[in-house]
C-alpha cells in the first residue's frame, strides 16, 4: 500500500480505519503521519464524551439553580445552607422565618377574594343597609397609609402585599355604597380621588417622613372606623348586610399579620398597627355571632310582612 494510501485512511474519522492503516504504513513518514492522527482521532472523542456528559448534567443543574432561587425567596442563604447543605432541619430561627414567608403568602393569597363575599352581598340585595361610609372610608384610609408606608420602605412584598387587594376591595365597597345611597356621580368622582391619593402616596411624591407621621395616626384613625362599624351594629340592633365570612377572615389575617410583622420586619407601627387592627375585628367578630339569630328573625318577619298584604288582597277579591 502507498503513502497517499495511508494518508488517506489515516484522515478518516473511525478509528478502526485509522489503526489498521497504521498498520499496513511502510515508510516512517507515513507512520508518523498515522500516529499524528490517531492521537488526534482520540482527541476528538475525548471531547465528545466530555460534551455529552456536560449536556447531560446541564438540565439538572438548571433545575437545580431555578429551585435553590425560588427556596431563596422564601427564605435567606443562611437558611438555605443550614436545610440543604447541612440537613440540619432543626434550626428554630430558621424555622420561623419559614412559617412566616409561607403565613405571609397565605394571607396574600387570602386576601384576594377576602372582601369579595361582602361585594356580593351588596350587589345581590341592591343595598349597602347597616355598612357605615364613615367606617369604610377611614378603614381605606388606614389601609392605604399602611400600603404606602410599606412600600415605601422596602419591605418584603409578603409583609404587606395583602393590603394592596384590600385596598381595592374596600374602595370598590365604598363605591357601591355611594351608588347605592342613591349618588352614582359621588361614587365615580370618589374613584376618581382615591387613585389620584394612591399614585401621590406611592409614586414618590410623598417624603417617607410624612408616611411615618401618617402611619402614627394609623391606629387611632383604624380603631375609630372599625369601632364605628361596631356602634352602628348596636345601635341597629344588627350587623345588616356585613358579611360573616369577610369578618372572621380579616381577624386570622390580621392576627397572623403580627407574627409576620414581627419576623419579617420588626417595624413597632406596623406591629402596633396589627394588633390594633386585631382587636377592632374581634369586636366586630363577636356581633355578627351575637346578632346571628336576630337577623334571622327580622329576614322571617320581613317576608312574613310581605305576605300578609297578598292574603288580604285575596279575600277582598
Amino acid at each position: 500500500m502507498d503513502d497517499k494510501h495511508c494518508g488517506g485512511k489515516s484522515s478518516g474519522d473511525v478509528l478502526e480505519m485509522t489503526a489498521a492503516c497504521c498498520f499496513s504504513c511502510q515508510s516512517v513518514f507515513s507512520v508518523n503521519l498515522c500516529s499524528t492522527a490517531f492521537a488526534e482521532l482520540v482527541k476528538n472523542i475525548t471531547r465528545a464524551k466530555s460534551f455529552r456528559s456536560r449536556s447531560s448534567l446541564r438540565k439538572p443543574a438548571i433545575m437545580v439553580d431555578y429551585e435553590k432561587q425560588f427556596m431563596l425567596y422564601l427564605i435567606d442563604e443562611k437558611c438555605y445552607d443550614k436545610y440543604f447543605v447541612e440537613f440540619d432541619f432543626l434550626d428554630g430561627a430558621c424555622f420561623r422565618a419559614l412559617i412566616s414567608k409561607g403565613l405571609g403568602l397565605g394571607i396574600i393569597a387570602g386576601s384576594v377574594l377576602v372582601k369579595v363575599p361582602q361585594i356580593t352581598k351588596i350587589l345581590a340585595s341592591k343595598s349597602a343597609r347597616g355598612i357605615s361610609l364613615f367606617s369604610v372610608c377611614l378603614d381605606l384610609f388606614a389601609i392605604t397609609i399602611h400600603m404606602a408606608y410599606s412600600f415605601v420602605n422596602g419591605f418584603p412584598f409578603s409583609a404587606w402585599g395583602d393590603t394592596s387587594f384590600l385596598a381595592l376591595q374596600t374602595a370598590i365597597i365604598a363605591m357601591l355604597v355611594l351608588y347605592y345611597g342613591g349618588s352614582s356621580a359621588r361614587s365615580v368622582v370618589f374613584g376618581v380621588c382615591y387613585s389620584a391619593l394612591v399614585y401621590v402616596l406611592m409614586g414618590g411624591l410623598t417624603p417617607l417622613n410624612y408616611l411615618l407621621i401618617a402611619q402614627g395616626f394609623n391606629v387611632p384613625i383604624l380603631l375609630i372606623g372599625k369601632l364605628s362599624q361596631a356602634f352602628a351594629n348596636y345601635r341597629n340592633g344588627s350587623t345588616g348586610q356585613l358579611s360573616a365570612v369577610t369578618c372572621f377572615m380579616l381577624l386570622a389575617g390580621s392576627l397572623a399579620r403580627i407574627f409576620t410583622s414581627i419576623q419579617e420586619t420588626g417595624d413597632q407601627m406596623m406591629i402596633i398597627t396589627y394588633g390594633s387592627s386585631s382587636f377592632a375585628n374581634l369586636v366586630i367578630a363577636l356581633q355578627v355571632l351575637y346578632y346571628w339569630n336576630s337577623d334571622k328573625q327580622k329576614k322571617s318577619s320581613s317576608k312574613e310582612a310581605v305576605k300578609k298584604p297578598k292574603a288580604k288582597s285575596k279575600k277582598t277579591d
